[in-house]
């Protein structure tokens, strides 16, 4: 069940609510119960068969945070291998196996049959939250909970399919302690409405500009340079969009049942380098590899450059890899450990850190971008053919498909871009420091959300184009 859907926001939710408030209120187990049975309902809704891989994962990792903390300490270190053992071979199964026999079989010619298992929604978000709460009661972190608190913890559908990834030790608190105030509802309804419209108002328009030039690339038609710039900036913005706008969707959901969730994105369009760039984007992944994996390697405290490499290579393989079953997710990682080690070991860089907050802007975006069109494409050689064409490859530098796309859509570029780039962040805050303006903005604040809401409506009951990139992940 997607969070930009009719069924979702006119019957699921107002349902859920309604009950939540209405009847339990008063009965915060109760509560809890009925956040369990919804949530299991909403995956079901889309995944009747994988919502039993989801309550196995709970299961089992709700018995290694017993063994973990009711163990020697030997043991505890044997059920913590084992228990992020089974949590990456769940992985495995689901999302890399058919990958490992399309490798074998290259190398070996056709020796494994491939399986017809599909991928559940969610599955690496809602595994590697489960795994950080086995590792947590492992460190004495948090305390091993009851399996009805894992379970909700986990399966919570706010944040169950695409994230953010959350810690127990952050919503642990708020099981049996929520407080419940006109404010926070309506700062949950606001932020929902806002990720409902980066949603669908602008990556669902973004999206249409992007697939039209992947795929003429892919299907053997030439384009122009400037379109394959267009296609390229039209992703840039609209996984954006797409994966910002589920975060704020699910923060304020989080926020109606009374759970504060940390913030996902901060403007990462913004970043003046890389590294500053994935202290942006994608927090939560961000700070999971951090603290689960970076480290525990050694992070940047170890004794040789060359072993700070290699901690920054294995976790940005991995990062690569926790994004799809594809050797462009490899490669696509391995960018970006490339980037990284060259801003913090190089005297190149030192020039550029130098240079005007502009100039590191655009050398940050792109790359960015660059990265993005390798992660965008299904194969290597898709990947290739498009970045040989931004790159000049092409003698055309602009066709009818430029001047078209970029004429049809120009508004949504425009606004788009300076949304991204806090411009419109920077206004509210000039304005703010006035206060006629204050009185302004508080008049016209429930009419912008109200306009919002109903043109993100508009667009899906006409059937518009309404994807979701980080549910394939």
């Amino acid at each position: 069940m997607l969070f930009s859907s009719t069924i979702f926001m006119f019957g699921f939710l107002p349902i859920v609510l309604g009950i939540y408030f209405g009847i339990l209120k008063k009965w915060i187990k109760i509560q809890n119960t009925f956040l369990i049975i919804t949530s299991i309902i909403f995956y079901a809704w889309g995944e009747p068969w994988f919502v039993f891989v989801m309550l196995f994962s709970i299961l089992m990792n709700y018995f290694f945070s017993k063994g973990v903390s009711n163990s020697s300490l030997q043991l505890k270190r044997f059920w913590i291998v084992i228990a992020i053992l089974f949590n990456i071979g769940v992985l495995c199964v689901f999302k890399y196996l058919n990958f490992i026999i399309d490798n074998v079989n290259y190398l070996f010619g056709n020796i494994l049959p491939k399986t017809n298992i599909s991928l559940p929604i969610g599955i690496s978000f809602f595994t590697f939250q489960a795994m950080s709460y086995v590792i947590d009661v492992y460190k004495e972190k948090v305390k091993p909970q009851s399996l009805f608190d894992v379970a909700l913890y986990v399966s919570f559908f706010p944040q169950l399919v695409a994230g953010p990834i959350v810690r127990y030790g952050v919503i642990g608190d708020k099981l049996y302690d929520r407080e419940y105030s006109i404010q926070q509802i309506t700062e949950g309804i606001e932020k929902f409405i806002i990720g409902l419209g980066k949603k669908v108002i602008i990556s669902n328009q973004m999206a249409i500009v992007a697939d039209t030039a992947f795929n003429a690339v892919s299907s053997g038609a030439d384009i122009s340079i400037t379109f394959a710039w267009i296609g390229a900036l039209a992703y840039t913005l609209q996984i954006y969009f797409d994966f910002d706008g589920y975060s704020q969707m699910a923060i304020g959901l989080g926020k109606m049942f009374g759970f504060d969730f940390p913030e996902n994105f901060n403007y990462p369009y913004i970043a003046k380098s890389i590294t500053e760039f994935w202290r942006r984007w994608h927090i939560s992944l961000s700070t999971w590899f951090r603290d689960y994996l970076y480290i525990p390697l050694g992070g940047s405290r170890v004794d040789s450059m060359g072993k700070h490499i290699r901690n920054l290579l294995i976790v940005w393989l991995a990062t690569g890899i926790w994004h799809g079953a594809n050797w462009t997710f490899v490669l696509w990682g391995f960018i970006y450990f490339v980037l990284l080690v060259f801003e913090k070991y190089t005297s190149i860089y030192r020039y550029i850190q130098k240079a005007p907050a502009s100039i590191r802007q655009i050398y940050t975006m792109f790359f960015v971008i660059i990265a993005w069109v390798l992660f965008r494409s299904e194969t290597l050689t898709l990947a290739k053919d498009y970045l040989f064409i931004m790159l000049g490859k092409n003698s055309v530098f602009v066709d009818r498909h430029a001047i078209q796309y970029l004429g049809e859509y120009k508004v949504f570029f425009i606004f788009a871009i300076l949304y991204s780039l806090a411009f419109f962040k920077y206004i509210k805050r000039k304005m703010e420091k006035k206060m006629l303006n204050q009185r302004i903005i508080l008049c016209l604040t429930p009419f912008m959300y109200i306009m919002v809401f109903a043109i993100s409506v508009t667009y899906l009951v006409t059937g518009g184009y309404n994807p979701f990139i980080y549910f394939n992940f």
